[in-house]
């Protein structure tokens, strides 16, 4: 019997990765899109692996310019979509095809009868220091992998809580989505990111300008939501970001995104809030009791 351990072995694995649309072979046009997009969302794109789509190109690219590009803004480019020349020019530039599919949608939360006796899990609390690095927001369209598509009100980009209160073991949701939220009960400082991953992210107190809340789920925050938002990082289009205090500098949803530049409506500007998806629309919409 061979008892001689391998020195690899095969793992099954998922991959997020932000989906890149072109709508340009124009080097000239695709370096300023990129960097007006980088400079946009900040830091929610940096590191992260990208996906090129190049399907909706018919003239031919410059694979060696677009892929010097993209790293330059730290996105490692790691494989394409695309069709005749351009993807055989893709393949000899070094990245692979790939096939993108439509990202899984969070469950709905379970909700047991509880018997009057039994006492509720509480949701824990989580220091800011504590939590992971986010990934970042995706192209701008909601649909497939979160890419972007032009809408007026949503530029287009380069792309819960419910404790089980039964002594019996309550239905458990398709992992890897978590049944409890992730709370943060500390104002977060300019150059704070917190990401809450597979759940929703509950933010207790401000969120500063320059600080980041991010989550696969939906966001609250209950104090002035000053920096940036983004809510479904994963492609989730039914999130929500809430705020009783909105003051942002971007707000994104599944990847379709604003950049608040000039004050909102009175009726929304400081004001109770909700954001969320309509089609590939992006909705800010007052939030009434």
């Amino acid at each position: 019997m061979n008892t001689e351990s391998l020195a690899l072995d095969f793992k099954s694995a998922t991959l997020y990765a932000i989906r890149v649309v072109l709508h340009s072979a124009d080097p000239e046009r695709l370096n300023a899109a990129l960097a007006k997009r980088m400079a946009d969302a900040g830091s929610f794109f940096e590191n992260e692996p990208v996906v090129i789509d190049a399907s909706r190109v018919e003239e031919k690219i410059d694979w060696t310019a677009l892929l010097a590009a993209l790293r330059g803004h730290n996105l490692p480019p790691i494989g394409v979509v695309a069709e005749g020349a351009n993807l055989e020019a893709a393949r000899a530039a070094g990245l692979a095809p790939v096939e993108l599919s439509t990202p899984t949608a969070r469950p709905a939360p379970v909700i047991d009868t509880a018997p009057p006796n039994d006492v509720a899990t509480p949701v824990p609390s989580v220091p800011a220091a504590a939590v992971e690095t986010a990934p970042a927001p995706t192209e701008e369209t909601p649909a497939e992998t979160p890419v972007a598509t032009d809408k007026s009100d949503a530029e287009p980009l380069p792309a819960r809580a419910a404790s089980s209160t039964t002594s019996a073991p309550s239905p458990t949701p398709a992992a890897p989505h978590s049944s409890s939220a992730l709370v943060i009960t500390k104002p977060l400082r300019s150059g704070q990111r917190v990401y809450a991953r597979h759940t929703d992210l509950v933010v207790i107190g401000m969120v500063s300008q320059g600080a980041e809340v991010i989550a696969d789920g939906n966001v609250h925050v209950y104090g002035p939501l000053r920096g940036k938002a983004m809510a479904g990082a994963r492609g989730d289009t039914s999130a929500r970001i809430f705020t009783t205090h909105l003051d942002a500098e971007l707000l994104a949803v599944a990847g379709v995104y604003r950049v608040v530049e000039d004050k909102l409506d009175r009726t929304l500007q400081n004001q109770p809030a909700l954001i969320r998806l309509d089609g590939d629309t992006l909705r800010i919409e007052a939030l009434k009791a």
